[in-house]
C-alpha cells in the first residue's frame, strides 16, 4: 500500500466513528506542566503519562515544563498553542485557580476542556532542620511578635499553602496582610530553600517533603487536613488550637475547542489509565487520596471550588 493510501485509510477509520477518531488522534500525546519540574503538578503529570502509555492508552507522552506565576504563564501558552488540539493535556489544580484569583489575572480556564480532577493532598508545614523553632506554636507565638520576621515558602502566590498561611495569620490574630510569604515557581525550588535555610517555614504536599522529613532534614510541624494521615505521626492545625483545613486537589483539562467525542475519548482514556497499577502504585507511594471526577461533574466541582477560594481569600484578607 502506498504511503497515501496508508494515510487515507487511518482518515477514514478515524473518521468512521468520534471515540476511533478522537483515540487515534491522541496517541501521541502533548503533556503541559505548568510548573518547574520537582513538584506536585511535575509529578502527577508524568505519572499519569506513564499510565496512559502502560496502560496501552497512548503511544508516546511528551512533556513540557512552563512554571510561573501559579501556572499563569503555562496556562497562557496551552491556551493560545493548543485550541482544537486533541492530543494536548494540561496538568492544573487548586494552586492555579488560588493564583488566577489572587492575582486577578484576565487568564480564564472557561475555554479550556475539564477532563477530571484526578487527586487530593494536604499540605504539611516543615521547619529547617537547624531551625530555632521547634513547633507550631513557637512560629505562632513569634508570628504575633512580628509577622515579618517570619519568612513563609511555599508554592506561587494563591497557592494552598499560601492561603493556609494567612489562614494561621488571622488565627493567631495576627493581619494576613503582613505576613512574609517567598512564593516558589516548583516544590524543587521550594525544598531547597527549606533545606538551604532561607526561609523560617516550609509549606508543600507531603509527597514532595516526605523524604527530607524521614531523614531527619526538615521537621515537619503541621498537616492542613481534618485529621491525620494515615501512617503520618504529624499533627493537624486543629489539635494544636488553629482552625484551618484546606486541601489540595490536582486535575487534567484538555485543549480549548475540543467537540464531545474527543472530549469523551480523553477521559475513558484517563479513566483507565488510573487504574493501572503504573498510578495506584503511585498514589500509595506519593501519599495522594485518589480523587476521580470526570466530566461535567469536575466541571461544575471547579466552578464551585472557584467560588470557595474566593471566599476564602477574601476572608484571609488576600485579595486587598
Amino acid at each position: 500500500m502506498r504511503r497515501d493510501q496508508f494515510i487515507h485509510s487511518l482518515l477514514g477509520l478515524a473518521l468512521a466513528g468520534g471515540t476511533t477518531r478522537a483515540a487515534w488522534a491522541a496517541a501521541n500525546l502533548k503533556m503541559m506542566i505548568p510548573a518547574n519540574p520537582g513538584g506536585g503538578w511535575d509529578t502527577t503529570g508524568r505519572t499519569l503519562g506513564r499510565a496512559l502509555q502502560d496502560s496501552g492508552q497512548a503511544a508516546s507522552v511528551t512533556f513540557e515544563n512552563k512554571g510561573g506565576a501559579a501556572g499563569a504563564l503555562g496556562l497562557a501558552q496551552f491556551l493560545n498553542a493548543s485550541k482544537g488540539d486533541p492530543n494536548a493535556l494540561m496538568v492544573m489544580g487548586a494552586v492555579m485557580i488560588g493564583g488566577l484569583i489572587s492575582t486577578k489575572s484576565p487568564l480564564s480556564l472557561a475555554t479550556a476542556t475539564p477532563l477530571a480532577r484526578l487527586t487530593s493532598e494536604y499540605n504539611v508545614f516543615v521547619l529547617p532542620e537547624n531551625s530555632p523553632f521547634k513547633t507550631m506554636k513557637d512560629v505562632v507565638d513569634q508570628l504575633k511578635k512580628d509577622p515579618g520576621s517570619i519568612k513563609w515558602g511555599g508554592g506561587s502566590r494563591g497557592s494552598t499553602e499560601h492561603i493556609a498561611a494567612a489562614m494561621i495569620a488571622q488565627e493567631a490574630g495576627v493581619d494576613p496582610a503582613k505576613i512574609n510569604y517567598v512564593p516558589f515557581r516548583g516544590g524543587g525550588e521550594a525544598t531547597a530553600a527549606v533545606l538551604g535555610g532561607n526561609v523560617s517555614v516550609g509549606g508543600s504536599g507531603y509527597s514532595e517533603f516526605q523524604q527530607y522529613i524521614d531523614a531527619g532534614k526538615m521537621k515537619a510541624i503541621g498537616v492542613t487536613a481534618p485529621e491525620r494521615l494515615k501512617g503520618v505521626n504529624v499533627p493537624t492545625l486543629k489539635e494544636q488550637g488553629i482552625a484551618v483545613d484546606i486541601g489540595n486537589w490536582r486535575g487534567i483539562y484538555g485543549a480549548p475547542g475540543l467537540n464531545a467525542e474527543q472530549r469523551k475519548a480523553l477521559i475513558e482514556m484517563i479513566g483507565k489509565a488510573v487504574q493501572h497499577k503504573t498510578w495506584t502504585e503511585a498514589l500509595d507511594k506519593n501519599g495522594w487520596t485518589p480523587a476521580l471526577l470526570t466530566g461535567d461533574a469536575f466541571a461544575q466541582f471547579v466552578e464551585r471550588d472557584s467560588a470557595a477560594l474566593r471566599q476564602t481569600m477574601t476572608r484571609a484578607g488576600m485579595l486587598g
